[in-house]
């Protein structure tokens, strides 16, 4: 992982366990998949882009685009595209995670992130071979600071990070999830909760995946984007969450048998 200019190696991590990938993550057909796909789609939603993009430009002072660095396959970092949904004076600022009405987000922003629009820039990610269509999605280099993330390292940054995964599915409606805690609370919830589960979600995918599964949750998230309704795994991830009593915040401890 690059840091201050230089290149980090991802093994610095000295992860638990390591889970091998399956062979599809990381093969020619998968990445021919994904350059096929993203050309594709750059040329569909083309029309659909410039119009977000002058969405952005007028309804907001500062650049149309939002670019971060995230470690990426092998723990190289990259620059992750998006189309910017915060003000531009707090891109960088608080917490990389948001909250319903969070007062960063711009109320265009608010509308792209309700319909995901903001991520068609990773199709360039994509199409560059920084990402894929499908894989764990890219975490903000500070997460990678904690431990249940480092112990996963090995496994994760195996393969390229992804625009869907199992995971995205699940987790459609974070924010909504996560309104429940005040902003001190937030990132603790969701690395002590939140994380782990997609962590596991994560490495399941990447035992099992192929082309069929890929193209699975390729559907499944544009399902999910147009669907309003409550699935029945947040309804589950809901009862595993911690719980608030009497505005406290009470750690969620997983019951065993």
């Amino acid at each position: 992982m690059k840091t201050n200019g230089g290149l980090r190696e991802y093994s610095h991590f000295q992860p638990a366990s390591f889970c091998a990938a399956s062979p599809w993550c990381n093969s020619a057909w998968k990445r021919g998949y994904d350059i096929f796909g993203a050309i594709l789609l750059l040329i569909v939603f083309l029309p659909l882009m410039i119009v977000v993009a002058l969405g952005v430009k007028f309804t907001s002072r500062g650049p149309i685009f939002f670019r971060q660095r995230r470690p990426g396959k092998n723990g190289h970092e990259f620059s992750i595209l998006k189309f910017r949904t915060m003000k531009a004076s707090s891109c960088h600022a608080g917490s990389a995670l948001t909250r319903p009405c969070d007062p960063r987000v711009t109320l265009f922003g608010r509308f792209m992130r309700n319909w995901k629009l903001d991520e068609l820039p990773q199709l360039f990610n994509v199409l560059r071979g920084d990402m894929s269509f499908v894989g764990p999605r890219p975490l903000p280099t500070s997460h990678w600071q904690q431990p249940v993330v480092q112990e996963n390292a090995d496994s994760i940054l195996s393969v390229r990070p992804g625009i869907t995964s199992q995971a995205t599915l699940k987790f459609r409606n974070e924010e909504e999830l996560l309104a429940p805690f005040s902003v001190e609370e937030v990132e603790e919830v969701y690395m002590k909760a939140f994380m782990p589960m997609k962590l596991r979600m994560d490495i399941e995918y990447l035992q099992s995946a192929n082309l069929a599964s890929d193209l699975g949750i390729v559907f499944k998230t544009m399902f999910r984007i147009f669907s309003r309704q409550e699935a029945n795994n947040e309804i589950l991830i809901r009862r595993s969450m911690p719980v608030l009593e009497q505005g406290k915040y009470q750690p969620f401890v997983e019951q065993s048998d």
